[in-house]
């Protein structure tokens, strides 16, 4: 880390000397080109603690995963989102079944919105099956 600061530094100290020398008609266009250096080392930085809290993350939703939390399939996420894609669906559905079918159109298609939900939340709340560990010995 301190060598990015003496680099920093060392590029403060560049543009100031090349203020003193070129003149303050070119201080804006230098002040914005060490703004544009320290702004890439921020993004830099911000990058890395992005990616290492993504990656710690994704590690605990693995870890959860396994004792079911809510990375896991079938788990919080997985039932919230299909709901809401089948929500999203049934806008453009009722649509098309009353303007089809009538009322009777309508009711048959939000039975099967229902319906399809129920039974995926069935599936993820039903208990999995029971896998044994594969044998090291052969």
């Amino acid at each position: 880390m301190e060598t990015r600061d003496t680099e920093l530094k060392r590029d403060l100290d560049a543009t100031l000397q090349a203020r003193r020398e070129l003149g303050t008609e070119y201080e804006s266009a230098l002040i914005e080109s060490f703004l544009e250096k320290v702004e890439e080392r921020l993004d830099g930085t911000i990058d890395r603690h992005v990616r290492r809290g993504l990656a710690e993350r994704q590690l605990t939703a693995a870890r959860d995963g396994r004792a079911g939390g809510a990375g896991a399939p079938g788990g919080f996420g997985e039932r919230f989102g299909f709901a809401a894609v089948s929500l999203l669906l049934a806008v453009p559905l009722s649509a098309i079944a009353v303007s089809h079918a009538g009322l009777g159109g309508l009711v048959v298609t939000w039975l099967g919105i229902v319906g399809v939900n129920a039974a995926q939340v069935a599936r993820s709340l039903s208990p999995r099956p029971f896998r044994r560990p594969e044998s090291t010995d052969r």
